[in-house]
C-alpha cells in the first residue's frame, strides 16, 4: 500500500493533478448513442403527441415483457408509482403499512399520502434490505396491517419467500419497491414480478434513467391493472367518467420515447456495474481496512448495484477526502425513516430499530456506474487505503 499513501500525499501537497471520478457521469453514458436518443425525441416532436400514445404503450410493453410482468403502466415518478400501487390495493385512512426503516424517503411518503401509517421496520444488516423475522415480529403488534412493502435496495432483492409467506399468514399485499433493481433477480426470478405490484423509477440516476421524473407500475393481475390505468388519469377508464377517484400521473411521451431506445443497452450498462462492483473486491477484499464491502446473498441471483454501497468507519471524513481527492460519493441515506422529523409523532426512538441506525451513520456509496474509465477504480481503492494507513489521512 505503499503506491496509496504516496499518492495521499501527493494528492495534500498540491504535487499532483487529481483524477476526477464522478458518482455518476450520465453525459459518457449517453454520449455513444447520442444519435439514438435525438432521434426518438425528434419523432414525438413531430408528432405533435406528447402525453401517453404509441411511444408509452411501446415501452409499457417492453418492459412488461423484461420484467416478467404481464402488465406494465407508466406514471409521472416512482413516488407516484408507490402512491398509485397502494390506492389500486384500496389501501387508505387507518390501514397500516409494514416499510424498511432504512430506504429513500417515498416510500414511506407514498404511505402518508395515502393516509395510511407507515409503520417501519429494521433491515438486515448485510443486504440493506427488511428483514423478514423482524417483519413477523412487527406484525404481533400491527393488527390493522394491510400491506408491505419490499425495497430491493442498492439494486439487490429483498428475501421475497418468506414476505411472501408471511404476507400470506396475515393477509398482505405485498408491493415491490424496485425503483433501484430494474432487471434484477430472486432466485433466478426478475423483480417487479413477485409481488402484487412492482414499483419503478426512471428518475435520471437510475439504471434506466430519463431526462427528467418518470415511474411504472408493473402487475400481473389484469384488474388491477385495469385500475391502475385508471387511477393515473383521475381514476377514468374512459373520458370524462371517472369510476375511482385517481390522480395526474401520466408518463409523457417524449421520456417513453427516450427510455425505449435507452432500454436496449440496460444490459449491457448493467453488465459494466457488476464488472465494477467485482473490481472492487478484487481489490479491497484482502486489503485489511475498516471498510466492509456488499456482499449479495446467494438469493440476490442478480444484483444490479444501482449504487455500490460500503460500510466504513468515519464515514464523514472519508467522504470529504475522496471528494477532495476527486472521487464522487453520496450518504445514502443519513438519517433512517424511523427518526425523520416528520414522522416524530409516531414515536419512535433512538436505538428502537440499531441496524437501520448504524446502516445511516456508516454507508457510503462510491461510483460503480459503467461509464468508468481504466484505472478509476484502482484509484478510488487507493485513495480509500491511503486515507486509513497514511499520516495525511483527515
Amino acid at each position: 500500500m505503499r503506491k496509496a499513501t504516496i499518492i495521499l500525499k501527493q494528492v495534500a501537497t498540491g504535487s499532483i493533478t487529481t483524477r476526477r471520478i464522478p458518482l455518476l457521469d450520465l453525459a459518457a453514458l449517453h454520449a455513444p448513442i447520442q444519435g439514438e436518443i435525438d432521434a426518438a425525441i425528434q419523432a414525438v416532436i413531430q408528432s405533435q403527441q406528447f402525453i401517453l400514445g404509441e411511444p408509452v404503450a411501446r415501452l409499457e410493453q417492453t418492459l412488461a415483457a423484461y420484467c416478467g410482468s404481464r402488465h406494465a403502466i407508466g406514471c409521472a415518478s416512482g413516488s407516484d408509482a408507490l402512491y398509485l400501487a397502494l390506492l389500486a390495493l384500496g389501501i387508505g385512512a387507518g390501514d397500516r403499512v409494514l416499510v424498511p426503516a432504512f430506504t429513500f424517503f417515498a416510500t414511506a411518503g407514498a404511505v402518508s399520502r395515502a393516509g395510511a401509517v407507515p409503520v417501519f421496520v429494521d433491515i438486515d444488516p448485510v443486504t440493506f434490505n427488511l428483514d423478514p423475522a423482524r417483519i413477523a415480529a412487527t406484525l404481533f403488534t400491527q393488527p390493522r396491517a394491510k400491506a408491505v412493502i419490499a425495497v430491493h435496495l442498492f439494486g439487490g432483492a429483498a428475501d421475497m419467500d418468506p414476505i411472501l409467506r408471511i404476507a400470506a399468514q396475515y393477509d398482505l399485499a405485498v408491493i415491490e419497491d424496485g425503483a433501484q433493481a430494474i432487471g434484477g433477480e430472486y432466485n433466478g426470478r426478475r423483480l417487479l414480478s413477485i409481488g402484487q405490484i412492482g414499483c419503478l423509477s426512471f428518475f435520471p440516476t437510475k439504471n434506466l434513467g430519463a431526462f427528467g421524473d418518470g415511474g411504472m407500475v408493473t402487475v400481473n393481475d389484469d384488474g388491477l391493472a385495469r385500475r391502475l390505468r385508471a387511477l393515473r388519469t383521475h381514476g377514468g377508464l374512459e373520458r370524462y367518467r371517472h369510476e375511482w377517484i385517481g390522480i395526474n400521473s401520466r408518463l409523457d411521451a417524449l421520456q417513453a420515447a427516450l427510455l425505449q431506445a435507452k432500454t436496449p443497452y440496460l444490459d449491457g450498462w448493467t453488465g459494466g456495474r457488476q464488472q465494477n462492483a467485482a473490481r472492487y473486491r478484487a481489490l479491497l477484499d484482502k486489503a485489511g481496512l475498516p471498510v466492509v464491502l456488499p456482499q449479495p446473498a446467494s438469493y440476490q441471483t442478480r444484483h444490479v448495484f444501482n449504487q455500490y454501497v460500503i460500510r466504513c468507519q468515519r464515514r464523514d471524513q472519508l467522504k470529504l477526502h475522496l471528494e477532495q481527492a476527486g472521487v464522487g460519493t453520496e450518504v445514502y441515506y443519513p438519517i433512517p425513516l424511523h427518526l425523520q422529523p416528520c414522522y416524530r409523532e409516531l414515536g419512535y426512538k433512538n436505538g428502537e430499530l440499531p441496524a437501520s441506525e448504524q446502516a445511516a451513520s456508516e454507508v457510503l456509496a462510491l461510483p460503480v456506474h459503467p461509464a468508468l474509465g481504466p484505472g478509476d477504480i484502482e484509484y478510488v481503492c487507493q485513495c480509500l487505503a491511503a486515507f486509513y494507513r497514511s499520516p495525511f489521512a483527515l
